[in-house]
């Protein structure tokens, strides 16, 4: 099933961003129940779609329709808007780095914002939709959207070139598979995530790749933490874990039929997904 990832969650306690701002929650105390503990930090209208979600610490990004982009200094307790990106489409992924921002979406959109504060367009040289992106405090950046997109970027975004694996060797029928999630380390290693529940390794900037999963569901999300523990998910309550960084990958049960669309755990044995 081939869809975008319109839903996003990152741990304060619980951070979701979708149609209408952003909701936190703390945890719950035995006599309460979450919906106690939910509380809006940002709310808009209905069309006010934020897409996605990126921190550093304690400073957070979310970004959504007619580039919107909402800056947060204190892990998500209050958000301030920030001068619009320089578009009108939606910006689908967001990732920072500091005090970069890079910001993807609709036509092969990608901006950047530098450190001090300045939107600039980047030349895709594509415009297949994007979905995510991910950036490392060294400038290396990489991209993934539909149709196989695979973009890599060694100057914080500035310019960006193709490496998109030969798919005939990885997916069904030679397909160029839609891939949503993606995530780059301190080191350069590139882990991209998506259709037929591909998972793709490269470790010299997308000039070799190596399959390390393959399946049914589409995978439309991706954690991979420092310490070496990682999480996917995706379509039919799919949640994936890995304990060796990402290298092998084992599914977990869910009872869910749900399309999963964000992960995260915490490191303190808490993992939460966001659904459709």
């Amino acid at each position: 099933m081939r869809l975008s990832a319109p839903l996003a969650t990152l741990g304060v306690g619980l951070l979701l961003a979708g149609a209408g701002g952003l909701w936190a929650a703390q945890s719950a105390p035995a006599d309460q129940t979450s919906a106690d503990v939910f509380a809006p930090v940002v709310t808009g209208t209905v069309h006010q779609a934020l897409f996605a979600l990126s921190f550093d610490g304690q400073r957070g990004v979310a970004v959504g329709a007619a580039g919107e982009v909402q800056l947060t200094e204190d892990q998500g307790r209050s958000w301030a808007l920030l001068e619009p990106a320089p578009t009108r489409l939606a910006l689908l992924g967001v990732d920072l780095a500091g005090d970069r921002i890079i910001a993807v979406g609709q036509q092969g959109l990608i901006v950047t914002r530098s450190a001090e504060g300045q939107w600039r367009n980047a030349d895709s040289t594509t415009k297949n939709r994007l979905f995510s992106v991910s950036l490392n405090p060294a400038g290396r950046a990489v991209v993934v959207g539909a149709f196989g997109t695979v973009l890599v970027s060694e100057d914080s975004g500035t310019t960006w070139a193709s490496v998109a694996p030969a798919w005939a060797d990885y997916a069904v029928d030679g397909m160029e598979p839609h891939l949503y999630a993606t995530h780059i380390d301190a080191e350069g290693v590139i882990t991209i995530a998506g259709e037929f529940g591909l998972i793709l390794r490269s470790r010299n900037s997308g000039q070799d790749w190596e399959l390390l999963h393959k399946g049914d569901a589409s995978l439309f999300a991706l954690q991979l933490r420092d310490d070496g523990v990682g999480y996917a998910a995706g379509q039919s309550g799919t949640v994936l874990r890995s304990a060796d960084g990402g290298a092998s990958w084992t599914a977990l049960q869910t009872d869910s039929e749900a399309l999963l669309l964000s992960v995260h755990g915490d490191g303190s044995g808490t993992v939460v997904a966001s659904a459709m």
